[in-house]
Parts: C-alpha cells; sequence; structure tokens
C-alpha cells in the first residue's frame, strides 16, 4: 500500500486533543487523514493512542493473539511488551490513522491463524478452506469516532493485506439486537462501517455476530 509521509512530531499532542485544524474538518474525516503501516519506528504512536490502558483494560491487542488465562495474566505492562514485540518482529499487524500530527486510530489485521482466539471460536469458526486475512480489532481516539475513521481504516487494512498477498479479508462485527451498544463493546467494528468499507456477510455464528469478507484483486504488487 502506498505509505505517506510520517506526521511531524509534536510530544504536546494527545488523541484526546484535536488537530489545531479541526474545526475546518466537519464530519467526516476519511479525506483528511493519513494512513501507514505499523511498523517499529512508528510505536511511539501507538503508545500515545493506546494510552496507559493499552486502548481497553490493559489489553495492547493482544486479546485474540493469546489464550484467555494468557491474556489475563499479562494485562497491562507484559500485553504491551507483548505487542511491541509482535511490531517489531513483522509484517506489519495493522494500520494507523492520523488527524495533522495525531494518531487517531487503530486497525489490526494479520492471518487468521495469527488470532489463537479465532481457531478456538465456535461463533466464529471458518466459514470455509479459503486462506483468509482477519481484522480483529479497531481503535478510535474518542474525539474522532464517528466520523468515517473506521471505514478509512478498514479500506486501508483491506489493501495492507492484499499487498501482503492476500485474496481475501475477514471482519468480526457487532450486530447488536437493539441496534446500539457503547465503544467499547464495539472493538471489533460495526456491521455498517465494514459494508461501507466493502464487506459483505458471508456467515453468521449468531444473531449478533456475522463474518463479513472482502475479496482482494491480485494479490501482492
Amino acid at each position: 500500500m502506498a505509505r505517506p509521509g510520517r506526521p511531524a512530531r509534536n510530544p504536546a499532542a494527545s488523541p484526546d486533543e484535536p488537530p489545531a485544524d479541526a474545526g475546518t474538518l466537519a464530519g467526516t474525516l476519511a479525506g483528511a487523514l493519513a494512513i501507514a503501516p505499523l511498523t517499529p519506528d512508528r510505536w511511539p504512536d501507538v503508545e500515545r493512542l493506546f494510552g496507559p490502558r493499552g486502548a481497553c483494560g490493559g489489553c495492547w491487542c493482544m486479546a485474540w493473539r493469546l489464550s484467555r488465562a494468557e491474556w489475563e495474566r499479562q494485562k497491562g505492562e507484559a500485553n504491551r511488551a507483548a505487542f511491541r514485540r509482535v511490531v517489531e518482529g513483522g509484517p506489519p499487524p495493522g494500520v494507523l490513522a492520523y488527524a495533522g500530527q495525531v494518531p487517531v486510530g487503530w486497525c489490526a489485521v494479520a492471518p487468521r491463524e495469527a488470532y489463537s482466539h479465532l481457531e478456538r471460536s465456535r461463533v466464529l469458526r471458518r466459514v470455509d478452506a479459503t486462506p483468509v486475512w482477519s481484522v480483529s480489532c479497531l481503535f478510535v481516539a474518542k474525539p474522532y469516532r464517528r466520523r468515517g475513521v473506521s471505514v478509512a481504516l478498514l479500506r486501508a487494512a483491506a489493501e495492507l493485506a492484499r499487498a501482503q498477498g492476500a485474496v481475501v479479508v475477514e471482519g468480526y462485527p457487532v450486530d447488536p439486537a437493539s441496534g446500539t451498544m457503547p465503544d467499547p463493546f464495539a472493538w471489533t467494528g460495526t456491521v455498517s462501517a465494514f459494508r461501507a468499507a466493502g464487506f459483505v456477510e458471508v456467515a453468521r455464528g449468531s444473531p449478533t455476530r456475522p463474518i463479513m469478507r472482502r475479496l482482494l484483486s491480485g494479490g501482492r504488487g
């Protein structure tokens, strides 16, 4: 995927502080975002975006890479260190979105086999034998939610997967019966965001957990 230039550093910037030109970014932010693969040099941006709680409850995007017991035992610093090893070991495990100098969103994507949780899940079990890459997590800083960031991240994650040889990328959004749910419980994304990013439903293991896929042309290149 095309790699945007690295945003200039601003040590005072925080994901909770909109960029100086935020007043001009009415409605969707998608056209104003820069999105880049998470490479080791961008690790400080992940720390800034996730904050001391590791995005949520000390997770550091490790919930689906570990057993439940391992994840609970490693909450916080140990999960942070584990995720940093993933980043440093490569390939990029996802993409970061920036609004100006500020990291504002994250989307994790990797071959399904990287997520042991999925391999054990009955609700999200494999649809068929097709090799797929999986979107496991979306996190957007609170001031930037509901402004198109998730859709832009999903499109960029699909392109990152395609560039690394994937032909299908898959996601597992929530589809709550009530139509709404608190943001922290929607960390695998929403059906509407996946649809807007070109994904279609291919299976549903429970009333609220569809599996959605996007077919990628070519792979690599």
